[in-house]
């Protein structure tokens, strides 16, 4: 890994570890780099009332929005299961609201990188804000 992959690595191994995902038991953590450089993360919160949970690249996302932030230049996430995990697709658009489409989109487990996407790979045909008039 690069040394900028390895501090979302990093990121995300932090964040994954205080995931809250007592009913699926599939924690998450994620990263994503912003223009700027930073890195911001977040893991998965889920709730009893099902739908009311957020994902990891949502809480990093919320996180990298919430400090003023607008542009995603890369993002990373981890799951500990077996298979390899990925983006849902509620959160491959909101990634696509601040991404272009071209930006990387790495899979890990805890053992480090499984695979890489773009945006494009995994999100074909998407729906930005330059579709809007």
């Amino acid at each position: 890994m690069t040394p900028e992959l390895q501090e979302m690595f990093d990121a995300a191994v932090a964040a994954h570890a205080n995931a809250h995902a007592p009913y699926s038991k599939y924690p998450v953590g994620a990263a994503v780099r912003s223009a700027s450089g930073k890195v911001y993360a977040g893991c998965n919160v889920e709730n009893a009332a099902y739908p009311q949970g957020w994902c990891a690249e949502a809480s990093a996302i919320a996180a990298m929005v919430s400090a003023g932030e607008r542009r995603i230049i890369e993002v990373l996430t981890l799951s500990s299961g077996p298979k390899m995990g990925t983006c849902c697709g509620g959160c491959r658009q909101k990634i696509r609201e601040f991404a272009d489409v071209s930006v990387p989109i790495h899979s890990c487990g805890p053992e480090g990188l499984r695979r890489s996407f773009t945006l494009e790979e995994l999100l074909p045909f998407s729906f930005g804000p330059e579709n809007l008039p």
